[in-house]
């Protein structure tokens, strides 16, 4: 093992994450007594330009009148691009007005660690500004050809930045892919188009302490297809998907949260390891096979994730 290591920066609960266009109220009512882990009110692409200035307002009056804390819930803003004009205000407002109430900013198309530096420093100021106590996370989405290649660049930034999202649409455009599914496989090509550049960020995530979630499947009248794209994303090393439509919910959190026969044989391994610990052994085996240090830090990775979903069970009782 290497004496540089980057351990987690922020354990979160992230199955599932619920789009909302926050220019619209009755989907954040109903967002917020979803069973979604993350809902991030968005104020970017589900929203058209004559809209913005409502959906934000809109979003900052939900943060303030819905406790989603209470409800199990972690919730973000999807600000708009560095590239457009209604960035720094979502920042402003959104911080200034209900700064003590938002989790996460998530930043969409970061191209180079200084894009979430920009965001980072408006943040830091605000707090200091307006005396906040709580610290607001930021995520970035990749979903850029430039993004990606400074995949690695993005993930050591430090400061805020929990977590990286994989924006497959954007992604496509800008890599010029000959497809217009969202999310879903390609018929001409043999096998899952996305999954060198999902490779790719789950990498840089786990290198540097990030938490590493796929993004929108846009079919949702094709659950099944839905399915296969989380799984797939779940054998990459995510541990978490977006959710475009309410019926996606439920899927994801399925998806990533290890069944009870897996919980259980993780806790078996690390109880057989204790005892070949205290025999002196540094391996053990379990129902026929090996386990060793690795399968440790394997089935730790399954009881954390289950302990985290017991715990927003006993909080929504």
């Amino acid at each position: 093992m290497s004496h540089t290591l980057h351990p987690l920066r922020k354990q979160r609960l992230h199955r599932s994450e619920l789009a909302v266009p926050a220019s619209n109220p009755t989907m954040i009512e109903k967002a917020a007594d979803s069973a979604a882990d993350f809902v991030f009110l968005d104020l970017e692409d589900a929203v058209a330009p004559p809209e913005k200035v409502q959906a934000r307002k809109n979003a900052i009056q939900a943060l303030n009148d819905i406790d989603w804390a209470a409800k199990g819930k972690t919730v973000s803003v999807r600000i708009n691009g560095l590239d457009t004009h209604y960035m720094y205000r979502d920042v402003v407002d959104v911080m200034e007005q209900a700064g003590d109430r938002v989790h996460t900013l998530l930043v969409p198309k970061v191209g180079v660690p200084s894009d979430l530096y920009m965001v980072e420093a408006m943040v830091n100021q605000i707090e200091q500004g307006a005396g906040l106590e709580t610290r607001v996370g930021l995520e970035a989405l990749i979903e850029t050809a430039l993004g990606m290649a400074n995949v690695e660049a993005i993930a050591q930034f430090g400061g805020r930045l929990e977590a990286l999202h994989f924006g497959v649409a954007d992604y496509a455009a800008s890599m010029r892919a000959r497809t217009v599914n969202i999310g879903g496989l390609n018929p001409d090509y043999p096998g899952d188009q996305w999954h060198a550049s999902i490779t790719r960020m789950v990498i840089a995530c786990r290198a540097y302490g990030l938490r590493a979630i796929d993004g929108p499947f846009g079919d949702f009248s094709d659950p099944d297809g839905y399915m296969a794209g989380a799984r797939r994303a779940a054998a990459l090393g995510c541990e978490g998907k977006w959710a475009i439509h309410p019926s996606q919910i439920d899927m994801a959190n399925e998806v990533f949260s290890p069944p009870h026969a897996e919980v259980s044989r993780a806790q078996r391994i690390i109880a057989e390891l204790r005892a070949a610990e205290a025999a002196g052994k540094g391996a053990a085996s379990l129902d026929g096979k090996m386990i060793d240090a690795a399968s440790e830090k394997m089935a730790r990775n399954v009881i954390d994730t289950a302990n985290a979903i017991a715990a927003k069970a006993v909080a929504a009782e």
